[in-house]
């Protein structure tokens, strides 16, 4: 199989869609958080802000009228060419100071110019003028003021006349006396009053909200991506099949139901699970990996199958215990074969009898038939410890004896093995060669990107089959959670069907029924923690 382990270590090309809803979906409460942080903070912002009222007055530039049709229009392009010049005339400090004289304002004509605002609309003869203040009286009373200054100021500049000059000792009295100043051309006329404001101009509350809220939501989706950017760990099956080309075989549940001490199958009889029946989101994710795991290779089913993960407390020992027992509770014959001679698990798994097996069998002290322990609940399921911890775990593992005798429990049984994690040491990777693929357990949210791209790197270098992986711990509630849909009954006529059937029907019924009713000890037990 052809993994892409670099895929493993990089963020992916770019983000569709899906992939922005599922930020979304996933980090909701942060990006609603940002948002309501952000819209109280402009609300706060805006109270403390002084308020600001605003008052428009206007003026017009005339110049004197006349029944002639064309001193009429060339009058109007005055008005309109000189209202150009006016406009700069009406942001001086001039006018500033004939409003200050006027109103008897203790302020400075630079301070009053930085409330006025003044505007000439296009193609008019028109010229507003917008003062503001912290009191609506006074924007008012600026406004008109302005206006009316604005046009005592114009009068003065039109009427102004050169300065006359007094008549020399020897110039001849009769020389002709000084002209008196031309009547103004043009003029400004306000256009009435300023309306006294009753509702400040700003702060906007509405618009600062508004700003807030966005921007707010803005820094909550860039902070959902960054998070998305840096969490590298696994939490869907889609992601490990999009990153690492690795079909996912099997879903399993939280079942909160399996926590606890190592135990994780209750002891018994196959009566006795007979009767407490397997029903559940956990018994039904079981009963999937047994069906997708036959499917592999129906040519040549894998029989002998290494379960191992990138690190420790990932649930391997879990899956490969349950995995077991349901896979007998089919009808297979199964050998479950702890494989991890550091830290062995299995044997207290199944409550068997310690410090025999494996090791036993490949230095020679020990016969396989008489380490291999039958499971009393389902006869068809056999146990083979770790036995002594040898001081060469990963030797013993790849030795020849080694594949021999994995060899032989194949021929009448699918044998699991138990190997230790893949990252801290390579007994997973040697056992690998030897067996006929592995499946590896990701847990979900805690198994990173990384973690799995090198694990499934280490056993590509050995040439191992990788069959699989197994997402473990997969929420039942969230963005990612299992689908459960129940169980799905017979119709009720069923029960009254006749009584005869092939034989062949009737034993392929009898071990439908035991797979579907032997499960419950799974879900009722307690997990292993590695």
């Amino acid at each position: 199989m052809s993994v892409n382990i670099a895929a493993g270590g990089d963020a992916p090309a770019g983000l569709d869609l899906a992939d922005y809803l599922r930020v979304v979906r996933v980090y909701w409460k942060a990006i609603v958080a940002f948002t309501l942080l952000a819209t109280l903070t402009a609300f706060g912002w805006t109270v403390l802000q002084p308020k600001i009222y605003s008052s428009d007055s206007s003026g017009i530039v005339v110049t004197p009228g006349s029944d002639n049709v064309s001193l009429s229009l060339a009058g109007d392009s005055l008005a309109k060419a000189k209202v150009k010049n006016y406009e700069s005339v009406a942001k001086s400090r001039l006018v500033a100071d004939r409003v200050i004289a006027s109103l008897e304002l203790n302020t400075t004509a630079d301070a009053l110019l930085g409330t006025i605002s003044v505007k000439v609309p296009l193609d008019t003869a028109e010229i507003r003028v917008t003062a503001q203040s912290p009191d609506p009286a006074t924007a008012q009373r600026v406004a008109d003021a302005w206006v009316n200054g604005l046009a005592a100021q114009v009068e003065a500049i039109e009427t102004a006349t050169p300065e006359t000059t007094t008549p020399d000792a020897g110039t001849s009295s009769n020389a002709p006396a000084a002209t008196p100043a031309p009547a103004s051309a043009v003029r400004i006329l306000p256009l009435g009053k300023a309306v006294l404001p009753t509702s400040p101009v700003s702060p906007n509350v509405k618009l600062t909200l508004a700003l807030g809220a966005l921007i707010g939501l803005a820094l909550g989706v860039a902070y959902a991506l960054v998070r998305r950017h840096l969490d590298r760990r696994i939490r869907n099956a889609a992601e490990i099949e999009r990153l690492f080309e690795v079909p996912v075989i099997g879903t399993l549940p939280v079942d909160h139901r399996l926590d606890g001490k190592s135990t994780i199958l209750e002891a018994g009889t196959f009566a006795q699970l007979h009767e407490l029946g397997g029903s559940g989101a956990m018994a039904e994710a079981l009963r999937e990996l047994r069906t997708n795991l036959s499917f592999l290779d129906v040519d040549q089913p894998p029989r002998i199958i290494v379960v191992t993960s990138s690190m420790q407390a990932e649930g391997k020992s879990t899956v490969t215990a349950n995995l077991a027992v349901t896979m007998a509770a089919a009808g297979e014959n199964v050998v479950v074969v702890d494989g991890d001679l550091r830290r062995p698990t299995l044997v207290d798994v199944f409550n068997l009898v310690p410090g025999v097996g494996v090791t036993d069998v490949l230095t020679g002290t020990a016969e396989l038939d008489d380490v291999l322990q039958p499971w009393g609940a389902l006869p068809n399921l056999s146990v083979l410890g770790s036995g002594r911890i040898p001081p060469n775990p990963s030797e013993l593992l790849g030795s020849r004896a080694m594949k021999n005798m994995l060899n032989a429990l194949a021929e009448n049984a699918t044998v699991l093995i138990d190997a230790p994690p893949l990252l801290p040491v390579t007994d997973a990777a040697v056992l690998s060669r030897v067996a006929d693929g592995a499946i590896v357990v990701i847990r979900t949210g805690k198994t990173t990107q990384e973690q799995l791209g090198q694990s499934l790197g280490n056993l590509q270098k050995v040439k191992g089959r990788i069959l699989g992986a197994v997402l473990n711990y997969v929420p039942t509630k969230g963005t990612d959670a299992y689908s459960y849909y129940g169980t799905y009954t017979s119709a009720p006529e069923a029960a009254d069907a006749p009584e005869y059937a092939h034989p062949e029907t009737e034993r392929a019924a009898h071990w439908d029924t035991q797979a579907d009713e032997v499960l419950e000890p799974l879900s009722a037990g307690r997990r292993v923690r590695n």
